[in-house]
């Protein structure tokens, strides 16, 4: 009989254990969404890179940088929630606002408004940044024949007026879709696809463009970019699984945009 309940028990902490051992590696995942989010602009010096002086130099030294200096905000940031904050008052911000709770407790009352000043601050430059950076994206496109003919079209201002308001159309419909966390859920699953998509690139171009000029260097390669590779799709895997809600619905909206190309690139042979 002892043998049996232990045999059962083994049995039981056999199947236990890697149910535990995945849904461990789903809350990472899951907790992972705003970390990645919160650097997710590091990329975006691209966007402008026909604009910098001495790109070859500048472009990877901005990235780096750029990515550098996130981390370390974003480390030092949760460090001191740590020191000023219980784990169950992290775990279970109001309203998930832990950021708030830690500066309630240093600055007592005005703590709020202190948060509420700096998010703002920091919502305007970013978005002066991401909006901007975005309607060159669509105008370059336009440029090589790969969008709709207007977004290549510059006002008298020399800015593309098109691709702003386009732009500004669908960032408001996302906005009215759902919460600011939905969005983020959603936004940070395909990120994640076209930064894998982006790193596979460079495995492919290595074997077709061999002779293709490479005035930037993948460091580590081809260890380090595989490495990212099994980290992103393990990353939108565990998504899929633990919040289909959210990553269904962004995969599904980005496929939109396969026949929405198509289109363009018609239009734009016209």
């Amino acid at each position: 009989m002892k043998s049996m309940t232990k045999g059962t028990g083994e049995m039981s902490a056999a199947i236990i254990a890697p149910v535990l051992g995945a849904g461990a590696l789903g809350a990472i995942a899951a907790s992972m969404v705003g970390s990645i989010f919160s650097s997710d602009a590091w990329n975006n010096v691209t966007f402008i890179a026909g604009e910098i002086k001495n790109p070859q130099k500048n472009i990877g030294l901005s990235l780096f940088l750029g990515t550098l200096i996130v981390t370390l905000i974003y480390v030092s940031a949760n460090l001191m929630y740590l020191s000023v904050l219980p784990l169950d008052q992290i775990a279970f911000a109001e309203s998930d606002r832990v950021a708030v709770t830690a500066s309630n407790v240093i600055f007592g009352g005005m703590g709020t408004y202190i948060i509420a000043a700096m998010i703002m601050i920091s919502t305007f430059g970013c978005n002066n940044g991401l909006i901007l950076a975005g309607a060159r994206v669509y105008y370059t496109m336009a440029q090589d024949g790969l969008f709709f003919k207007n977004a290549g079209k510059l006002n008298k201002n020399a800015v593309p007026e098109w691709a702003l308001w386009a732009q500004c159309v669908v960032a408001s419909l996302l906005c009215l879709s759902g919460k600011y966390g939905d969005l983020l859920d959603m936004v940070s699953f395909i990120v994640v696809i076209f930064y894998v998509l982006t790193i596979a690139g460079i495995f492919i171009l290595r074997k077709k463009r061999p002779d293709l000029p490479r005035p930037y260097k993948a460091v580590g390669y081809p260890v380090l970019p595989a490495i990212y590779m099994l980290m992103g799709i393990s990353f939108c895997v565990l998504l899929i699984i633990y919040k289909p809600q959210f990553t269904w619905p962004g995969l599904i909206i980005t496929l939109l945009g396969i026949p929405l190309y198509f289109i363009a690139v018609r239009n734009a042979k016209k």
